[in-house]
């Protein structure tokens, strides 16, 4: 029997929308259909995995492996010198796997599948891998727009523990039905769906006679795998092992109070300390809760839902509704007139320059650096500086703390999902033995987010100069030519300018920490 509060949909009163819970029992998958037929809103579930006799309960087959080799070097890991490591995590998981396994059981996935969000970020809704894959799950970018997650620079619910874990439930899901296998479908979530599709293609022979969860352990074993891949399902599985019976392994976990909230649904651009007003909440508390809301203010283009403290929602809709749509705006609007420095008209609206960018990430300014007159800026209210996270532009992937586009320029590629060290070879005409020597690798394994020096020093910095001499020549001419005669050597410049290849990458995919 498992006890829990199911959500409920109370209607608005104009356009604010309250998500609460009420305290019915129910069971099994009912109770799970219930946690997530309202969007977004969680519930404490307390979910049953001993025996009568006490002993653990695995919805995937751990036990036929836990005598493997690579599986039986996490258990000692986890339960030795790593032990302070994956009991924290641990603990910060008891936060959030009630809801990660619910979800999980609506979806008819395996409920111990909360351990891929264990090994990928140590359950961390921040965190930040070197391949600039963000949240508890590990998304990169375009993968989590793929899978229908909003990352631009006004929302990022990668960072959001439960629309995340919605979308690596659906990516996990048809990664298990391309491939048939549960192991498979969690070694291409992490190694790129090409990769695992690739190797069982090219190691069928090797691999005919096996079948089910032992498909991967069959792949492992040929040279094909990067050693991080081959790892990862023997992490899981040692995870499922260990967190369900930690006093076995002298695991001792300290749980932590169940992620629970209501749901308030308001206008595009209002301001989340109105809402924390709304609702007596601190900013901390509003944060934690809306780590998808970057900026202090829900998108200006959008109606979303905020999250609250729960059981304050009906304070909050009735609070909210005694304001204004103008008083619920984190920001007023000023129309730019005559000339001024972006400088001079932050510092006249009290703020800085940065302050201003974060509210007006795309400012119409001249060459010179002077605003465009006519164009109307969001000059945001002080109080939303309490709510806001000062972050990069989450659509722009970075590597090692340099974009990928001030890497190409010094002659680096960045290694993508399932990209192997003869392809980009290949696609700069380069032997791998002279990529290699560049790079000054041993092997020929190559992980996701890796840069690659794909140009020596000097030919980048020949490249570099002949771009600088391009832009010098083509402002020389711009000044010097008589009107009468600009267009006709504007548009030759222009034409050789153009005719410069560029290296062009496509766009990243899921990339794990």
């Amino acid at each position: 029997m498992l006890a829990a509060s199911a959500p409920r949909v109370r209607r608005p009163i104009d356009d604010a929308t309250v998500r609460r819970s009420s305290p019915p029992v129910a069971t099994g998958d009912e109770l799970a259909k219930a946690v997530v037929s309202v969007f977004g809103d969680t519930a404490a579930l307390h979910l049953d995995t001993l025996t009568e006799a006490g002993e653990p309960v695995w919805d995937m087959d751990v036990r036929s492996y836990e005598t493997q080799e690579r599986v039986a070097h996490y258990v000692r890991l986890f339960s030795t010198t790593g032990r302070e490591r994956f009991t924290a995590r641990l603990s910060r998981g008891s936060r959030y796997e009630p809801m990660i396994r619910a979800k999980l059981r609506a979806s008819g996935m395996p409920e111990d599948l909360t351990y891929l969000a264990l090994i990928e970020s140590g359950y961390d809704p921040h965190a930040y891998s070197r391949a600039a894959a963000v949240g508890m799950w590990q998304f990169m970018s375009g993968t989590a727009r793929d899978v229908g997650l909003r990352v631009d620079w006004w929302m990022d619910e990668r960072r959001d523990p439960v629309r995340a874990t919605e979308a690596a439930i659906r990516f996990l899901g048809s990664l298990q039905k391309q491939f048939g296998s549960l192991y498979l479908a969690a070694a291409a979530y992490n190694g790129g769906p090409g990769r695992v599709a690739r190797g069982l293609t090219r190691f069928a022979s090797e691999m005919e006679g096996t079948d089910g969860e032992d498909r991967f352990f069959a792949l492992a074993e040929q040279d094909y795998l990067r050693a991080e891949t081959k790892n990862y399902v023997p992490q899981l599985i040692a995870a499922a092992l260990v967190a369900k019976a930690p006093a076995r392994y002298g695991v001792t976990v300290d749980s932590i109070e169940p992620l629970a909230y209501d749901s308030v649904r308001v206008a595009a651009g209002t301001s989340l300390a109105r809402v924390a007003t709304a609702t007596g909440a601190s900013s901390e508390v509003m944060k934690d809760l809306n780590p998808a809301i970057l900026r202090g203010i829900t998108p200006p283009d959008a109606v979303v839902w905020v999250h609250i403290p729960s059981g304050s929602g009906d304070r909050a809709v009735a609070a909210l509704d005694l304001l204004s749509a103008g008083e619920r705006l984190g920001f007023h609007s000023v129309r730019v007139t005559g000339s001024s420095t972006v400088a001079k008209f932050a510092e006249r609206q009290g703020l800085s320059v940065k302050q201003l960018r974060w509210f007006n990430p795309a400012l119409n300014t001249t060459r010179g650096g002077r605003l465009v007159a006519g164009q109307t800026v969001r000059v945001p209210d002080q109080a939303v500086f309490a709510f806001a996270r000062d972050l990069p532009d989450p659509s722009i992937e970075r590597y090692g703390g340099e974009s990928e586009r001030a890497l190409t320029r010094s002659g680096f590629h960045v290694v993508r999902r399932g990209e192997t060290l003869g392809g980009i070879a290949r696609r700069y005409g380069l032997s791998v033995a002279r990529l290699r020597s560049l790079n000054g690798l041993r092997g020929t394994r190559v992980i996701a987010g890796q840069p690659l020096r794909v140009l020596t020093r000097a030919s980048a910095a020949k490249a570099t100069r002949v771009g600088s001499a391009t832009g010098k020549k083509a402002a020389t001419t711009k000044s010097s030519t008589p009107k009468r005669k600009s267009g006709t050597k504007q548009a030759a410049v222009k034409k050789k300018t153009a005719a410069k290849p560029r290296q062009v990458l496509p766009p990243p995919g899921h990339a794990p920490p």
